[in-house]
């Protein structure tokens, strides 16, 4: 049976067996162009395959020659940099050694000149010995002139009493008016040679007990410090503590307050500030960041803010151990803490805890030589400074600060007015407030206390010479007591007592002017008038 459709349309079977055969061909050409296009699919895919490695195998090859130069290029700029750090190096110890044989040159003069000084005093002892035999003779010579004198003395009012007619008790009048003339001026000498005499053992005491503290006390010498390092395990941890465009080290300097200086050094980070405790925290910060590896800036901000309640802990052990070292007892917590802050504060060169510490050893042992109460010499030295803790927050001078801050703590008013007063801003009312005055100026100008290198201390011993001498009417001048005084001797026919005082006022204010020194120096004009007379 055939479809109707052929029915309809009318075909024959040879035109059907014609369709049927075409059919076939095109099924078959389908098939042959399907298998064709897969095997031609599988040989491009072979051939871009080829292409593709050919292709990998060029870029290695250029990536490597790339290596190469690049490597090459770093090798030849570390030598470079290698070769520039030797040569500075080698200029820098150049350099130091041109100093040394100078500061040896210096030495080596200085010890010519102490064994000049040494033959003379000797030829000038020598001489002090004979004068000493020649004072004796004429002391006898005195002596033998005085009875001489007083012959003389009687012969004379014999005859003025003859001569001017006198009575007895006219001339007993006259003879005791010349004898209370006399006597006067025999007291006033007295007195003037008792003084001279209570002022020489005043000061050889004063020096005994002052030189016996020092001797008993032995403290740490001092070096200035406004950086610090901290070592890292290798060179790739700078590369983490700068960070992705230096976020990492921005962080870190702002949290701190500090600069972080990352150079050429192996292995080694330079923490450098001014403030001891932003220095200490920023310090505490990095070794707590190199160990444990994660640096970021979330990070950064809360390893700043343990290591800050860390150094809270220290500051309050460190007040506790300074009073403890001192046997104090009852000291307010605030007071503690405050003074425990001293230990990253620093003067000069000087840790202020350091020498708060050391003065209450020293005015402890000048209290007991002096018969005062030890415990309050020592309490006093530790708390003279305490006001340099808070300086930077409240204005005015660190002594009164600190007296306003013991005072409302419950300290005693002596010990007040002792804190307050070792800097001349109020008047001392008690002998402990001029020991702490003594006992700070001891611990300041001892060698060592305080960082100054010796051409400065010497420069400034000059300076303060050549002040001086550039005045008129000075003959001499001598800076002595380590720098702290200045004696002037004056010429006598061009100066007066009262041009002496005004001397000694001009001179202090062109040392304020011209000169820079720790504490104060003190100027002392010397005015003498020698009359000499020989009696034959």
């Amino acid at each position: 049976m055939k479809p109707n459709w052929y029915m309809r349309i009318g075909m024959s079977d040879s035109l059907e067996a014609t369709m049927m055969v075409t059919i076939w061909f095109a099924l078959c050409l389908g098939i042959v162009g399907a298998l064709s296009g897969y095997l031609a699919g599988i040989i491009l895919s072979r051939v871009r395959a080829a292409a593709a490695e050919q292709s990998a195998e060029t870029i290695i090859k250029n990536a490597r020659r790339e290596a190469e130069v690049i490597t090459r290029d770093a090798e030849v700029e570390s030598r470079d940099v290698i070769l520039r750090s030797k040569q500075e190096l080698e200029t820098q110890n150049y350099a130091k050694r041109k100093d040394l044989l100078a500061i040896e040159g210096r030495i080596s003069q200085r010890e010519i000149n102490i064994e000049r000084k040494f033959v003379l005093l000797d030829k000038k002892e020598d001489s002090i010995e004979n004068r000493l035999e020649t004072i004796e003779h004429k002391k006898t010579d005195l002596c033998q002139r005085e009875e001489e004198l007083k012959a003389l003395d009687e012969e004379k009012r014999r005859l003025l009493q003859q001569v001017a007619g006198m009575t007895q008790a006219e001339a007993r009048k006259t003879l005791m008016d010349e004898i209370k003339s006399d006597l006067r001026h025999d007291s006033a000498s007295m007195i003037r040679r008792a003084q001279e005499e209570s002022r020489e053992i005043a000061e050889k005491q004063a020096r005994k007990i002052i030189s016996t503290a020092i001797e008993r006390f032995a403290a740490d010498q001092v070096s200035e410090i406004t950086t610090c390092t901290v070592s890292l395990p290798n060179d790739d941890m700078k590369g983490r503590i700068i960070g992705r465009e230096g976020r990492n080290i921005r962080a870190l300097e702002a949290a701190t307050g500090v600069n972080i200086l990352i150079d050429d050094t192996p292995e080694v980070v330079v923490v450098s500030g001014f403030d001891p405790l932003r220095r200490e925290i920023a310090k505490a910060t990095l070794q707590t960041l190199v160990s444990d590896g994660r640096i970021q800036p979330g990070r950064i901000e809360e390893v700043v803010a343990k290591v800050r309640a860390e150094i809270d802990e220290t500051i309050r052990e460190a007040g506790e151990n300074a009073a403890y070292q001192l046997k104090l007892q009852a000291l307010a917590p605030e007071i503690l803490r405050t003074a425990g802050r001293l230990k990253f504060r620093y003067s000069y060169g000087q840790n202020v805890l350091q020498h708060s510490i050391e003065m209450g050893h020293l005015m402890g042992m000048m209290a007991a030589e002096l018969g005062l109460d030890a415990a309050i010499a020592r309490r006093i030295g530790l708390l003279h400074d305490i006001g340099k803790a808070l300086d930077h927050s409240i204005e005015g001078s660190h002594a009164i600060i600190g007296a306003d801050l013991i005072k409302r703590n419950g300290e005693t008013p002596m010990v007040v007015n002792a804190v307050a007063a070792h800097h001349n801003d109020v008047e001392p009312e008690s002998i402990y407030a001029v020991l702490t005055k003594a006992a700070d100026a001891i611990t300041a100008a001892r060698p060592g206390a305080r960082s100054a290198t010796t051409d400065l201390y010497l420069h400034r011993l000059a300076k303060l010479e050549e002040i001086a001498n550039g005045f008129r009417g000075v003959e001499k001048s001598f800076a002595i007591q380590a720098g702290r005084e200045i004696r002037v001797i004056v010429e006598p026919k061009e100066i007066n007592d009262e041009d002496a005082i005004q001397l000694a006022r001009n001179i202090s204010k062109q040392v304020e002017e011209n000169l820079e020194y720790p504490g104060q120096i003190k100027v002392t004009v010397v005015r003498e008038t020698r009359c000499v007379e020989y009696a034959r």
